[in-house]
């Protein structure tokens, strides 16, 4: 996928590495220019790039909420990526002739240096490109189709309706292109192991089910089905609504159905040569590009050998705090047989009924409304955005994660959105239903993503960047955060918040055990059954995930690690003058930084707080 569309769009690939010294540019400023007239002209540079970038891509033009370019999808092709490269090299230049960084007030001079590491990364990137699986089960263009359609694709009239059915007509264009990636790739024996295959045909083979793909069928198609039901909302007549469905009927027979045969087709010939084996390892020079990966998303220089290592130290102390919930809750025998029982004890599980379905998420919800109610003792700035709960599409719920959040637009015509997958509610235990709704909703990525979306000051490239271990670090901080007030009354749901938080130290186990040291799946599989009480469905999905993304599971405990170890810092230096709410302030009011530049933020916060 090409990087402009990464960087902007929620569930990001490629991410922005730590902050780098830069050369000194040369001196094309007039010796007499400002120091806030020149870091208007950088920053005036800056959002230029950014809104250049967005305008080559259809897609999150979409995504933030624009409708330029509303009837077009992205190009995912060579060709592209080439003419992203020259970008990219193109604008590194030009930062760093006309840009004096002497000349810039502090916080332009870090987007400057921001600027200057992402746009060499992304050009290292480039080498790697093809270390990537475009058909995957998790967010393959197959998923991505309809829900990009269902949930970003807004039809306010009938002219957002006509771009709707342009959009169907060129699913065949962005699959077939989709499909020559994939080529590409197997040229160089990268292939998706091979259990992935299956659930990337089931998943294509939802898409077609209904009307009008089956004449026979008594229901709409799933998209179909979004299509009417935007449709028939708009103030109309009803032959208008008519032809549009009816048009719409014809571009998914026309246009949709021939090109989810042709990927199904090609997926299941790419399956015969696929092999089960599993880590990054396996590709060419897979040592190399899995420490790319792991610095990228940490934003540390961390090995694997490193990471690994604090994973199995973290797992053996979350143990032992999970051991005193156990004396606390009374339950006689080890651990293993705990977990075993809040695998199977039904107490711990919502029927898998339609009516349990929504009893999960109207509690999820209750829990975001409660701690939003109590921001006040914890923070300074709150999100004006809205966030909503929804359920993982049916279509799609089989192979989606666990659990994801989608931002919301800047404008606020669509809120944020915590999707909870309930394929299978056993799969998914109410005692972690809490520290969950915290991570996805408040204070967890909701707060941090939307607060930055709307900070003023910072260029758009840093509000609506991704560090990976920044998000998700603050996203698992978030599931601790609300004991601090009390928020687990719960000791069973406190445990829940353990069985999260040894869930993402047991991710620094299994991915570099996977990707580094050559575990195959059903090792990691049996790690996660051995060290966390998470179901088995559960620990399939995650290790089939972890293996087709490699580092981004680390960046969640090496984030959190990080945010806990600097507040620690400022409670121990500044005593009686340390705030939570100030110290909450200086991590969200700079926008995704890399950790280190998180460091030096903080650092300076405390100094400025002594004095």
């Amino acid at each position: 996928m090409q990087r402009r569309r990464n960087l902007c769009i929620a569930l990001a690939f490629m991410l922005a590495a730590c902050q780098n010294d830069s050369p000194a540019p040369e001196q094309t400023t007039g010796a007499q220019e400002s120091v806030a007239d020149h870091s208007a002209k950088a920053n005036a540079f800056f959002d230029r790039v950014f809104d250049e970038n967005v305008a080559r891509s259809p897609m999150t033009q979409s995504y933030l909420g624009m409708k330029g370019d509303y009837d077009q999808w992205d190009e995912v092709s060579e060709a592209r990526s080439a003419e992203e490269l020259d970008l990219t090299r193109a604008y590194l230049a030009e930062a760093r002739e006309t840009i004096n960084p002497d000349l810039l007030d502090t916080q332009t001079r870090v987007s400057f240096d921001l600027f200057i590491a992402d746009m060499e990364r992304e050009i290292e990137a480039y080498e790697w490109r093809l270390h990537n699986y475009p058909i995957n089960q998790m967010n393959g263009v197959h998923s991505q189709i309809p829900s990009f359609l269902i949930n970003i694709h807004r039809i306010a009239d009938v002219s957002d309706a006509e771009a709707y059915i342009a959009r169907l007509k060129g699913v065949p264009k962005l699959i077939d292109q989709t499909l020559e990636q994939v080529v590409l790739r197997a040229e160089q024996g990268i292939l998706p192991p091979k259990f992935t295959f299956p659930y990337v045909i089931e998943s294509a083979q939802n898409v077609m089910r209904g009307k009008p793909f089956e004449t026979d069928s008594d229901n709409d198609s799933t998209l179909l089905a979004d299509f009417r039901g935007k449709v028939d909302a708009l103030s109309i007549s009803d032959e208008q609504k008519l032809d549009l469905i009816s048009r719409a009927e014809g571009a998914l027979v026309e246009s949709v159905a021939p090109a989810y045969q042709d990927l199904i087709a090609a997926v299941s010939r790419f399956e015969t040569e696929a092999t089960t084996d599993d880590g990054a390892w396996k590709l060419p020079d897979g040592e190399a590009f899995y420490n790319f990966a792991l610095q990228g998303t940490t934003t540390t220089d961390f090995t694997a050998s490193e990471i690994h290592e604090i994973g199995l130290k973290e797992v053996e102390r979350i143990h032992a705090e999970m051991r005193e919930i156990m004396a606390q809750v009374e339950f006689e025998g080890s651990l293993q047989e705990f977990f075993v029982y809040l695998r199977e004890d039904e107490q711990f599980f919502y029927p898998d009924t339609d009516a349990g379905r929504e009893r999960y998420l109207t509690e999820a919800t209750a829990f975001i409304d409660d701690m939003r109610e109590r921001l006040d003792d914890l923070f300074l700035r709150k999100p004006k955005a809205e966030i909503i709960v929804k359920r993982v599409e049916p279509f799609r719920e089989r192979s989606a994660g666990k659990a994801f959040y989608q931002q919301p637009t800047p404008d606020g015509s669509r809120p944020g959105t915590y999707y909870a997958n309930l394929y299978s509610m056993a799969d998914m235990p109410v005692y972690q239903m809490q520290a969950l709704a915290y991570h996805e909703g408040i204070p967890g990525h909701h707060m941090q993503i939307a607060i930055a979306q709307e900070l003023d000051g910072l260029p758009k490239f840093r509000r609506f960047g991704r560090y990976t271990a920044y998000v998700e670090g603050w996203g698992l901080y978030s599931e601790i955060l609300p004991k601090d007030i009390g928020a687990y009354t719960d000791p069973y749901q406190d445990f829940g918040r353990l069985a999260m938080e040894i869930w993402r130290a047991a991710r620094l186990v299994v991915d570099t055990g996977i990707h580094a040291k050559q575990w195959t799946r059903e090792e990691a599989i049996q790690y996660l059954m051995d060290n966390t009480p998470n179901p088995e469905g559960d620990a399939i999905k995650a290790i089939e995930r972890y293996i087709l993304w490699p580092s981004q599971a680390t960046a969640y405990k090496i984030g959190m690690l990080k945010i806990q170890e600097l507040r620690a810092r400022a409670e121990t230096e500044l005593g009686d003058r340390f705030d939570i709410r100030e110290f909450h302030d200086v991590i969200l009011r700079n926008g995704p930084v890399p950790l280190d530049v998180l460091e030096t933020f903080v650092n300076q916060y405390i100094e400025q707080a002594r004095s």
